[in-house]
């Protein structure tokens, strides 16, 4: 019963990328958001890399993200940041029966977190070699984000353990090391919940994204 979720994924995106559903995030975009959904699975499909890739030098800002982008920026799923000040009104009751009302404001409560694509009520987020700490701050930017009511759900992509047999063989293991953004350093954030209540759909690259890879 718990596992009809993933009837929801296309078939083509399950054969390419491993898949992890928190807070019922398959069904909320599929139901909710269905046209973004489709997008996006649009976006898995469509993605592909190289060997050549691989080994180029950039983090983050490779070759590899920015297949991502420039699928989406022309489908208007844009950089998106929030900011937001927390206005506090107390109540209370003198011991003489008087109402007395204070208000405090914290200025910037909500200070800039951003989010790298972001259409109508779905984020997204691609993390492929920046150190494991980047989770936190896109979980915690999804998490705020959707208590502020602005999302419904947020997805992420990231790099899953089968790559690392073709970064041995590369010769570039060290370059994609344990501590960077890998499915085995997400899972656990999503599992300990620092996600908060917001639905999220964590996709793992494979090994057949990898264009010129032969086993």
């Amino acid at each position: 019963m718990t596992d009809l979720w993933k009837d929801l994924i296309p078939q083509d995106v399950k054969d390419l990328y491993e898949v992890h559903n928190f807070n019922h995030a398959a069904e909320v975009l599929t139901q909710g958001c269905p046209d973004e959904f489709k997008e996006l699975m649009e976006a898995l499909i469509t993605f592909r890399t190289n060997t050549g890739e691989i080994l180029k030098a950039g983090g983050n800002e490779s070759d590899i993200p920015k297949s991502f982008s420039g699928f989406l920026r022309p489908k208007d799923w844009l950089e998106t940041k929030i900011h937001g000040d927390l206005i506090i009104w107390m109540d209370a009751t003198s011991k003489d029966g008087v109402q007395l009302k204070t208000e405090k404001q914290i200025k910037r409560f909500i200070d800039g977190h951003k989010i790298d694509f972001v259409k109508n009520r779905v984020a997204f987020d691609v993390e492929w070699n920046s150190k494991d700490q980047t989770f936190d701050r896109d979980l915690y930017a999804f998490r705020t984000f959707h208590e502020c009511g602005i999302i419904s759900a947020g997805v992420l992509v990231t790099r899953c353990e089968e790559l690392n047999e073709i970064f041995t063989k590369l010769g570039v293991k060290n370059k994609y090391g344990a501590s960077t953004t890998w499915m085995g350093k997400l899972l656990p954030r999503l599992e300990s919940g620092r996600h908060g209540g917001c639905p999220v759909l964590a996709f793992g690259i494979k090994k057949k994204l990898v264009l010129d890879w032969k086993e």
